[in-house]
């Protein structure tokens, strides 16, 4: 019976210890793609890659224009060229054709390397501002909303203005509906 008594005991106080420590627990979210473009850091490098877009744009526009009369150039004159420079025409072609695509190919993976390079900083800045505001808050877990995977989340424990405050950015935060 004793035994009894003591086990109901230390269950007791084990239960009323876990339940104590999940009390403690806070839980917040953040989303972070909204946060990362309220940030003027963010307006700036957009800025930068949109010239660099605009940039590679022109170039690809010249090198077409340039494949384009070279080849209504071959079809005009096709005819009446003898079959030695009629391949050195197409050559020629087959040679802009692959410049272009190579153009292409390497502005691409230019324009994701600085893409990354500008926006590394920006979303350690972020990063460190959601932890910061997670200690100077105590949270224990602060989810990212904009990953989709946040199922419920009551309105007070959205931190976004927190950070925000914390980045010193004051452009309003946008209301999404309400679901239900």
């Amino acid at each position: 019976m004793k035994i009894k008594l003591t086990s109901c005991i230390i269950i007791t106080l084990l239960i009323t210890g876990f339940y104590a420590k999940a009390q403690t627990l806070k839980f917040g979210h953040v989303n972070s793609t909204l946060l990362v473009s309220m940030m003027p850091e963010a307006k700036s490098a957009d800025s930068a890659l949109e010239k660099i877009n605009k940039d590679v744009e022109s170039q690809l526009k010249t090198m077409y224009s340039e494949y384009q009369a070279k080849a209504e150039e071959y079809q005009k004159t096709e005819a009446t060229l003898s079959e030695l420079v009629k391949q050195a025409k197409q050559k020629e072609l087959t040679d802009l054709e692959q410049r272009i695509r190579e153009f292409q190919t390497t502005a691409q993976e230019s324009f994701q390397k600085k893409k990354e390079a500008l926006y590394q900083p920006i979303f350690k800045k972020a990063s460190d501002a959601i932890h910061d505001v997670a200690k100077e808050n105590a949270f224990s877990y602060i989810f990212d909303s904009s990953l989709g995977v946040l199922l419920y989340a009551p309105d007070s424990d959205d931190v976004l203005d927190l950070v925000k405050k914390k980045l010193n950015i004051t452009i309003p935060t946008p209301t999404a509906p309400k679901q239900k």
